[in-house]
């Protein structure tokens, strides 16, 4: 499946600025969500290619949402990869086994992600 609709969750303003514009450089539709409830509101409206997932967030945090994202038939296909200033191997291991494709680490490098997202098409 080719990869050209991203949706980012992250209730950093500046990271949505950040990712977006690598990603759109890079030939990407990108859409934002900053928290869960946002994030199923634009997933009803539109399914991504690829979810990239923060999880320090208020409310139900990334870990919790991909999670509920996979346990949703209609969303489970969709990959997700948790990016994250988390950067224990626990919390990677943890993102992994609530269904994470992938696990990045804050501050994001750019050829790191496009090479995620490339592995997964």
């Amino acid at each position: 499946m080719a990869i050209h609709k991203v949706l980012i969750v992250d209730d950093s303003k500046t990271e949505i600025y950040y990712l977006t514009d690598l990603l759109q450089k890079n030939g990407f539709s990108v859409r934002s969500a900053s928290n869960a409830d946002d994030a199923f509101k634009k997933l009803e409206e539109e399914k991504p290619d690829l979810i990239l997932m923060d999880v320090v967030m208020p409310g139900q945090n990334g870990f919790q949402l991909t999670r509920a994202i996979n346990r949703t038939p209609d969303y489970a296909q969709i990959p997700i990869i948790i990016c994250s200033s988390k950067n224990l191997e626990t919390d990677r291991v943890w993102g992994m086994r609530q269904g994470a494709k992938d696990y990045i680490t804050k501050p994001v490098a750019p050829a790191e992600l496009l090479s995620k997202i490339k592995a997964l098409d």
